[in-house]
């Protein structure tokens, strides 16, 4: 027999030895893109997970699946125009997992399969959701912005600013603090932008729903 603890708490266990294996390397060096991983389990997902949080990556890919963890601190350089422009200039997989990976793909994709694209955003309350979806319309809207000749630098127009500038307002009427956010939103959103064959943004909607209504006063 063995004695199993868990990192950081008192509580130990005595397991047959026979049920204890070593973990494989991939698990413990860390991995970009957890479906590489040898051993694809909660343990090795959470450490993982852990591991690059430590190093300040909160991006990491389950393959077509993006992981985002919260870092609840601003990173130096991770959302700046350099960062919109690096990624843009490359496919999925090509550099280290990043929202604007997903964003650039998805932007891609329109006119590679000239079809609509979907990105689904979900999480816990406070898990970052939200602002998610603003880095998203972040990098979509400097896409429009050069799809259309403008430059990056000048003043985005009145559809795009009107998009990204729609978040705070319907936070103003829809957030409440909670026990794991100061800022939580209490509604969910479904945001539809149309593009242009050019690939400027058009035009778009957001719809609220699912408002938590006790939360309100």
């Amino acid at each position: 027999k063995c004695l199993v603890g868990i990192k950081g708490k008192e509580k130990q266990a005595e397991v047959n030895r026979e049920k204890v294996s070593p973990m494989h390397q991939s698990s413990i060096d860390g991995v970009e893109d957890m479906s590489t991983l040898a051993e694809l389990h909660e343990a090795a997902i959470m450490h993982n997970l852990h591991q690059r949080y430590q190093k300040d990556n909160i991006y990491t890919n389950i393959g077509s699946i993006l992981a985002a963890v919260n870092p609840y601190k601003q990173i130096r350089g991770l959302y700046d125009l350099s960062a919109v422009e690096l990624y843009s200039q490359h496919h999925l997989g090509e550099l280290p997992p990043h929202i604007f990976a997903i964003a650039n793909e998805c932007y891609r994709c329109l006119w590679k399969r000239h079809d609509s694209q979907c990105v689904l955003i979900s999480g816990e309350s406070g898990a970052g959701k939200t602002e998610s979806t603003k880095l998203l319309l972040q990098f979509l809207s400097v896409m429009s912005q050069n799809s259309a000749g403008t430059p990056p630098t000048e003043k985005i127009t009145c559809v795009e600013q009107a998009i990204v500038q729609s978040s705070p307002i319907m936070e103003a009427f829809g957030n409440a603090k909670t026990v794991y956010n100061n800022n939580s939103s209490r509604f969910g959103k479904f945001i539809q932008l149309n593009f242009s064959q050019s690939g400027n943004i058009q035009g778009g909607c957001i719809v609220d729903c699912i408002l938590l209504t006790a939360h309100m006063l």
